[in-house]
């Protein structure tokens, strides 16, 4: 039953492995809540026990973010369950998840970057292959998975293919620092026939998130005190950095690979906070220098 859904996710959805792995998590999670081992069990599940899942979760101290999550997934699964005529109705069509509180992307700021430069190490003895994976993130704003999969092939110019979700496919521009600074590694290596990944590791394996995770970590620490220090904060810079610097809604969407303008709009808010930052500061009456 779960691995016929995982295939269509895969097969149909085109959904990335992390996604699979997500998915298939949750739903085994709520088979084993409500005992269910076969598609005639699935039959006799309706709202309420999808509801007694929910507040399972949150009694046992699952944020409201990540409850909603995984009834996502459940919404997911069940119009896949209709499609195939595994079930007569939907019980999500009755499920409410919780309220969450709105929650702004962290980014690390312009000034806190300023003594980074791929042409040098910093505190944390970063590797110039490090290096240069912090300065794809900041300059590209790509996701952890692509920057996984990224080959030499995919250096145009002076830009980069990117192969996002649902195999879609964009061009990011970078600039000619990195651009010399990717290429001097690429002639540096040996190993191209063997592997065609941009990063990898020192044993020449194909990266893994918690490898780049760790990396990044490292870097972070030494340039900010933000409690989140991952590659997906560097994806939030990126994005919050061009808005502040007069790029459109609609060009970052495109960068970012969203599929819908929405899921970018969540940057107006920090963008408003610079902008009245500067406004108090410039404007006469802006209350910069009120007593």
């Amino acid at each position: 039953m779960l691995e016929n859904f995982l295939t269509y996710l895969i097969t149909e959805k085109r959904a990335s492995e992390h996604t699979v792995i997500a998915y298939q998590k949750d739903l085994q999670d709520f088979f084993d809540f409500l005992a269910i081992d076969d598609f005639e069990e699935l039959k006799e599940v309706n709202h309420q026990l999808v509801r007694s899942w929910m507040v399972h979760l949150i009694d046992n101290g699952v944020s409201n973010r990540s409850v909603n999550r995984k009834l996502s997934t459940l919404r997911t699964f069940y119009k896949w369950c209709l499609k195939e005529e595994v079930v007569e109705k939907n019980p999500m069509l009755l499920v409410k998840g919780p309220k969450t509180s709105k929650r702004l992307p962290e980014f690390v700021k312009v000034e806190e970057l300023d003594n980074f430069n791929i042409s040098q190490k910093v505190g944390a003895n970063l590797e110039v292959e490090d290096m240069l994976m912090v300065e794809v993130f900041y300059q590209t704003g790509m996701r952890l998975s692509e920057l996984i999969n990224l080959k030499f092939t995919d250096i145009q110019n002076a830009s980069l293919k990117v192969l996002g979700k649902r195999n879609k496919e964009r061009i990011i521009p970078i600039s000619s620092e990195l651009l010399a600074g990717l290429n001097e590694m690429k002639s540096k290596r040996s190993d191209l026939a063997k592997t065609p990944y941009i990063f990898i590791t020192k044993k020449g394996n194909k990266l893994y998130p918690k490898f780049v995770y760790r990396r990044i970590n490292k870097y972070l620490s030494c340039v900010t005190n933000l409690d989140k220090r991952s590659p997906h904060v560097l994806r939030h810079t990126f994005a919050t950095h061009m808005l502040n610097n007069g790029a459109g809604l609609e060009t970052i969407k495109e960068l970012l690979g969203h599929a819908n303008l929405s899921a970018t709009q969540v940057y107006t808010h920090n963008s408003f906070d610079e902008i009245n930052k500067i406004y108090k500061q410039a404007h006469p009456r802006g209350g910069h220098n009120t007593k």
